[in-house]
């Protein structure tokens, strides 16, 4: 059997053109691009045009509850572009930037795979065009201005150390940081109290920057962060410490959209990205807005499952920015039926219908719950060398019989010529005029009932427990004014319900919220359930001790 190269040897050889070539393409002039490099730009806000955005068609992809490895949401989400592309349907990608965390950790990056890539693949996964870094600083210079002001004794708004909610951000796993303490080493260093780092992606910012309409809106929003309470328990907000102005100039480029190309030069725009199980987990609003000025179709992602990724987007991110979806791709791996079925990890690769049949159930769920907001799924098979074709067969059937299409995605292998089914599916379910987009719940309701909501309709729970710290920040929020707010659900990932270890579609359970998290300037209220790591650790064999660079400068090792 002939080797298969690694997604990084792929998309090194790939024949880039240049970025202004790729604008053009969008009708974009080369003098209003800001380059960074050959194959990656900056665009302008400017270009977002409401009309437009009205008249073209928003796909989402999203996934059935994944494995640990993932099921290909964006090497589907590429693939699509390209074969939509290739049937005459002029489509633009829009997606997430990688965190650095998950890089050089497990998962590794986030461009896609195989023939299904965007490139430049090494610039994307690692720096890019700095915007982390920028949210970092942002943030980072927030928590500098909270402890300056807790040691002044000029300008003091008589913070409450003990009360102060922002944590420090790195782009990194790194354990260590979760919980320490601060200002050690005399009055000099500052005042001690406890801290920790989060993942930058878990940053406030990150989502506020992905939530925001324009520059204005940015502003706003961060003016609104909750710092904490006074001594006497007034809250203190960003901008009562002036930080609005000196966050935004660290922002001013980081807003903007990143232009890039896939292996097949159709255009993408990459912008934002943070996790979805403990935030909304969809690129920016600005860019999903700009992609549907400059395309009749834009194709975007939500992460991990449909249950956190797909329901977020719908519920939080399409009611703020005012958009209307006209489909929805359920990508289901074989792989990931057989582990909802009862497979151990090793037997992933392993062909068992029995195991297929029995993990459908989790798919049927995810159909389910689609419906719910008014779209008709269409299921890609994310193909596997290790699927067999009566487990391929069985599924096709299945979906057939629930009024679903399922097609086979065979897009990390041949790139856009394996995804011409799946594209002539999605163009047909937009054109029949069956989905009509709306929400699961009113913002207006109480938190309670929002969240018993999308426990009961997308979960399957019987109920929903409030542990008494719950009920306590319940109170809280409501005193502070954030009751309108959506909810924004910290679950795993790993399974529908709040347990991990419950595969397939679990029954007979209820959630229990541990705690809430308010992200005031985002715009959302943060029910907890579980134990939600904001700052992952790298695992046992991180890796990043696969990587390396060669005498040439070429990368090697990166995935």
């Amino acid at each position: 059997m002939a080797r298969v190269p690694s997604d990084l040897e792929i998309a090194q050889e790939a024949k880039m053109k240049p970025i202004s070539q790729i604008a053009s393409r969008l009708g974009i002039e080369e003098n209003i691009i800001e380059r960074y490099g050959n194959y990656k730009a900056k665009l302008p806000l400017n270009l977002i045009d409401d009309q437009k955005i009205a008249e073209n068609n928003l796909i989402l992809v999203t996934a059935l509850t994944p494995t640990p490895a993932g099921e290909g949401k964006t090497t589907v989400t590429i693939g699509l572009t390209e074969g939509m592309n290739k049937i005459g349907a002029p489509t633009m990608a829009v997606l997430r930037e990688p965190s650095l965390g998950p890089v050089f950790g497990i998962k590794g990056g986030a461009a896609g795979g195989g023939y299904s890539q965007v490139v430049p693949m090494e610039d994307i996964n690692l720096h890019f065009t700095g915007d982390f870094s920028a949210i970092e600083k942002a943030n980072n210079l927030l928590a500098a201005m909270i402890d300056n002001n807790l040691q002044s004794r000029t300008r003091s708004l008589n913070i409450d150390g003990r009360t102060v909610a922002w944590k420090r951000v790195m782009d990194m796993n790194d354990r260590a940081l979760r919980q320490i303490t601060i200002g050690l080493g005399g009055t000099a260093n500052g005042i001690p109290r406890e801290d920790g780092f989060n993942i930058t992606a878990a940053s406030e910012i990150m989502a506020i920057l992905c939530m925001s309409n324009d520059l204005a809106d940015l502003k706003e929003k961060l003016g609104n962060i909750f710092v904490g309470f006074t001594m006497d328990r007034k809250p203190i907000y960003a901008r009562d410490l002036n930080a609005v102005g000196p966050m935004t100039v660290l922002l001013k480029d980081a807003i903007k959209p990143n232009l890039v190309q896939t292996l097949e030069h159709n255009p993408v725009l990459i912008h934002g990205g943070p996790f979805a199980n403990i935030a909304q987990g969809t690129n920016s609003i600005i860019a999903t807005k700009m992609g549907l000025s400059l395309s009749k179709y834009v194709v975007t992602e939500a992460g991990f499952g449909a249950d956190l990724g797909a329901e977020k987007f719908f519920d939080i991110k399409c009611v703020h920015g005012g958009l209307k979806p006209k489909a929805v791709v359920l990508v289901v791996t074989i792989r990931a039926l057989r582990h909802h079925g009862g497979a151990a990890k090793e037997e992933y690769n392993t062909p068992s219908l029995e195991r297929v049949k029995n993990g459908f159930e989790n798919v049927v769920k995810h159909i389910e719950n689609l419906k719910k907001f008014g779209l008709n799924p269409v299921i890609a098979i994310n193909n596997f060398i290790s699927d067999s074709a009566e487990e391929i067969e069985f599924i096709k059937a299945e979906c057939q019989a629930l009024g679903v299409k399922a097609v086979l995605s065979e897009g990390w292998a041949k790139g856009g010529e394996g995804t011409q089914e799946l594209a002539h599916a999605v163009v047909e379910e937009i054109d029949s005029g069956k989905s009509h987009f709306k929400a699961l719940y009113d913002w207006k309701l109480p938190v309670r009932e929002k969240i018993e909501t999308i426990a009961r309709e997308i979960y399957g729970a019987d109920g929903v427990v409030f542990a008494k710290k719950a009920e306590l920040d319940l109170k809280r929020i409501d005193s502070l004014g954030l009751s309108g707010l959506p909810v924004c659900m910290a679950k795993t990932q790993n399974s529908l319900s709040d347990n991990p270890k419950a595969f397939g579609k679990p029954e007979n359970f209820k959630i229990t919220v541990r705690e809430f998290e308010f992200a005031a300037g985002a715009g959302f209220v943060i029910p907890i359930l579980g134990n939600m790591m904001r700052m992952p650790g790298l695992p046992s064999i991180p890796a990043a001790e696969g990587m390396d660079v060669d005498v040439d400068g070429r990368i090697i090792g990166l995935s």
